[in-house]
């Protein structure tokens, strides 16, 4: 007596709001994509092209940390760097993680 008879919402046609609850999936994947995706393939674009362009003579730091000047582009993947005269190492390319270019000139008006 007490209890009252309970009747079911209509639903409506299955897959009508398939769309819509979705949504906000596809909301935070569009944002992900603009936000972290996009930045992150430019920037690994850009390293990529600054590794492919090293020549000899350009001044460089290491990932490690290393300033060290390229004395030779061995191939696709290794480059020998000069970290102190007479002192060189190989490393591979992707470990160059910054190119200051060409050391300046040495300046000798002191004669």
């Amino acid at each position: 007596m007490f209890i009252s008879e309970a009747y079911a919402q209509a639903a409506g046609a299955p897959g009508a709001n398939g769309l819509m609850d979705f949504l906000p999936f596809i909301l935070i994947f569009v944002v992900f994509y603009f936000l972290l995706i996009r930045p992150q393939q430019k920037r690994a674009k850009e390293h990529k092209a600054m590794v492919e362009a090293l020549k000899r003579g350009d001044k460089v730091i290491t990932s490690g940390g290393i300033v060290a000047k390229v004395t030779k582009v061995i191939d696709d993947e290794k480059v020998e760097l000069e970290i102190a005269p007479d002192v060189k190492i190989q490393v591979l390319r992707a470990t160059i993680s910054q190119v200051q270019g060409k050391p300046a000139p040495a300046n000798d008006d002191k004669k």
